[in-house]
């Protein structure tokens, strides 16, 4: 493997490329990957099936953004893990098949770190300007920013694909190969333009993170009663938020630092990537189903009651919350 080309990986490259001469170091690498992934899946799914059975969460911004994280984060495990597969078979297709794939899993990529950040704006909002709230996260608003989110998220992958398309030869869309993004960047200079766009984005999104955790950090420490226990639950939300923007960071610096371990022992290399993808990849996507699918009291209820396929007893509470 080429050096440059281990280098110049970003986040964009999701998948592990399961190629070694250690058949059994595959094997284990490639269980290890669906016991990670599939208990993520069935979780993100009954969050989302949660969510899309309760009137009520559909009517606030911050469930909605939740929804939309949980239902990225599903669609992007189950994409990651078929390219895995295909990765684990030495499955090859033409680059121009290869490409729909690639740019999907992009989206997915670019659109989580977005939805994090609409998610802490969101809190600042609730907590620091409580009057305004109820005017200026209304749903209609919500489903605009979702909007502006995906169309963000795609123009990336757009520039890259008119790019190849560009600068590629019929031959090279006609070539086989393994499904990963790296077969979207075949210039040098296309590769430094992405990492430095991708740099100066999530650089961009956390500090917009953190000067919503400072915002909130004051409101706490003017706040008192039930205003600062609400302003030290957001504290605590935005702190979750930051440790999985921090993690999708971390998925552009780890492809560097693998470039530089791929040169001094091949085996280290492959056990780094395993790490990196399962946490960097995979973990990364469970810190909003905690910070919100677990922490939230009114979620939890809901989450447990369909976990529960509706046998369990629910007070009459709990069944003002589901609507049972």
């Amino acid at each position: 493997m080429e050096s440059n080309n281990t280098h110049s990986e970003n986040s964009s490259d999701y998948h592990m490329q399961l190629v070694s001469a250690n058949s059994v170091r595959r094997t284990l690498s490639m269980a290890l990957v669906q016991i990670f992934v599939w208990p993520f899946v069935c979780i993100n799914f009954l969050m989302f099936f949660a969510f899309s059975k309760r009137e009520a969460f559909r009517a606030e911004t911050r469930y909605i953004l939740f929804a939309q994280t949980v239902l990225v984060d599903l669609i992007f495990l189950l994409l990651t893990d078929i390219v895995t597969l295909l990765s684990y078979q030495n499955a090859l297709m033409q680059v121009v098949f290869c490409i729909p794939l690639c740019v999907i899993i992009e989206m997915l990529t670019i659109s989580t770190p977005l939805t994090i950040t609409a998610m802490c704006v969101e809190r600042y909002v609730a907590i620091c300007m409580p009057l305004r709230h109820s005017a200026i996260s209304t749903t209609s608003r919500t489903m605009i920013l979702i909007l502006v989110i995906w169309i963000v998220s795609a123009i990336n992958p757009f520039m890259d694909v008119v790019i190849l398309i560009t600068t590629s030869s019929q031959e090279y869309l006609t070539q086989l190969t393994l499904c990963h993004y790296e077969i979207m960047k075949q210039e040098k200079w296309h590769r430094h333009m992405r990492d430095i766009i991708y740099i100066l984005t999530f650089v961009i999104m956390f500090l917009v993170d953190i000067l919503c955790f400072v915002m909130i950090a004051v409101a706490a420490q003017a706040a008192s009663g039930d205003n600062k226990k609400s302003a030290s639950k957001g504290q605590r939300t935005l702190v979750l938020h930051l440790l999985q923007l921090l993690l999708c960071m971390m998925e552009i610096i780890c492809p560097y630092i693998e470039g530089i371990i791929v040169e001094i022992d091949i085996e280290l290399y492959l056990a780094i990537r395993v790490f990196d993808f399962l946490v960097f990849s995979i973990l990364s996507r469970a810190v909003s189903p905690i910070a919100y699918g677990l922490r939230d009291e009114q979620f939890r209820t809901v989450l447990v009651y369909y976990a529960k396929c509706k046998m369990s007893h629910i007070s009459s509470e709990t069944e003002k919350i589901t609507g049972g």
